[in-house]
């Protein structure tokens, strides 16, 4: 069975199962799989999918207001063809592949600790598969926290860096130099609130083009 076969048939979670499950007739009532070619050379890395996001259009950052601000942010720094993610066939094309620390949307957007550890899994096989991946961003405090831990277990050294927005740290191990970013997570709360700008998104962003190249 491939990754996306085995990710979206995954029942390792109850609680996430249970949740998935109540969502409206028309959702998509599984774990929600990336967005974006595997090949790229820069990859985000968000919490979870929203149940009214990413759970409802069942691709990854699409059809909410959070969604559109990655996007936004990714279309100015010409990573994206649109401003907009609405749904699976909306024609946008991205040039980063993205995905999430866990692949199920949890009740009120938290995720256990052993949600976390065992989305893991899937996570640590895609970084295995992301052979050109140059940076990650890592969108809020979970997903950095998520990566640092799962580059660690594949035997890649961190430097040690506690998260914080415009967080930059080196990754390097098996023969490979790559970057991890950190950025708020672009929720309409943190932008409606002042603590992150959409400039303040984009500006992570074009770092991650230009360390990219």
């Amino acid at each position: 069975m491939d990754f996306l076969s085995r990710l979206t048939s995954c029942t390792l979670c109850p609680r996430l199962v249970q949740y998935r499950q109540s969502f409206p007739e028309g959702y998509w009532r599984k774990p929600v799989p990336p967005n974006g070619d595997i090949s790229s050379k820069i990859v985000v890395v968000g919490l979870a999918p929203a149940g009214h996001g990413g759970n409802r259009t069942g691709r990854m950052f699409t059809g909410d207001r959070s969604a559109n601000n990655l996007m936004w942010a990714l279309h100015k720094a010409g990573l994206a063809n649109k401003a907009t993610s609405v749904s699976r066939d909306d024609g946008l094309v991205v040039e980063v592949y993205i995905t999430s620390a866990v692949k199920c949307a949890p009740p009120q957007n938290k995720p256990t600790r052993e949600e976390i550890v065992n989305c893991s899994t899937f996570l640590a096989e895609e970084i295995t598969m992301m052979t050109k991946a140059r940076v990650y961003i890592a969108l809020g405090k979970i997903a950095w926290d998520t990566l640092v831990e799962n580059f660690s277990s594949l035997g890649f050294e961190v430097e040690r860096e506690r998260f914080h927005h415009g967080a930059e740290v080196k990754v390097k191990g098996k023969g490979k130099e790559m970057w991890l970013l950190g950025s708020y997570h672009p929720s309409p709360r943190n932008v409606n609130t002042g603590r992150m700008t959409l400039d303040m998104l984009y500006n992570v962003v074009e770092r991650a083009r230009k360390l990219a190249r």
